[in-house]
């Protein structure tokens, strides 16, 4: 059964990548495949974080110390499970500090930050990182450094994580009150 379903996915996988031939298609996805990295997202937290006004220094707050607990628990898993990525040439960087690709940190980040627009923000927000989420997610299944399965993992810890972050809020702000 494990075996029928790793064929399948290892099929969908092969469906979604992106064949040579087309440098400015892949420059867009590079570009959007970095765009959902940990320290790209914490700095533009920790900009909004010092100009933006409550509720949005808030919010900004919560998903930064959400992306830190997250990506710390998803490196934990990954060398656990241990899978290795996809065969590819494009991200060195990813292959060579986090060997493993199950379940996608990038899908996980970008879906909680989606929930946490969604719960926090407004609905233009939400709306706005649920794009963001599935174009990130897309581009790292194109480029060869997940397959399909990690994304779906990724994303269904990301909107668990949310919810956790969410239903604790109210928690971290009074234990925390100086960050809010």
């Amino acid at each position: 059964m494990l075996l029928k379903l790793n064929e399948i996915d290892v099929t969908l996988t092969e469906d979604v990548r992106l064949h040579d031939g087309k440098p400015l298609v892949k420059k867009l996805l590079a570009f959007l495949a970095h765009s959902g990295d940990s320290w790209f997202d914490l700095i533009a937290l920790f900009v909004l974080w010092l100009f933006a006004p409550n509720p949005w220094h808030s919010m900004a707050t919560l998903m930064a110390g959400s992306i830190i607990v997250l990506a710390l628990f998803v490196l934990a898993v990954k060398f656990l499970i241990g899978r290795k990525r996809p065969e590819g040439e494009w991200g060195a960087v990813y292959r060579n500090t986090d060997p493993h690709s199950f379940p996608s940190g990038h899908a996980a980040r970008t879906a909680m930050l989606t929930f946490l627009a969604f719960a926090f923000g407004t609905a233009w927000l939400g709306i706005v990182l649920g794009v963001w989420c599935i174009l990130v997610c897309l581009a790292r299944v194109s480029l060869r450094v997940h397959y399909i399965s990690d994304i779906l993992a990724g994303i269904l810890l990301g909107i668990f994580a949310g919810w956790l972050v969410t239903a604790l809020a109210p928690v971290l702000m009074s234990v925390f009150p100086f960050l809010f």
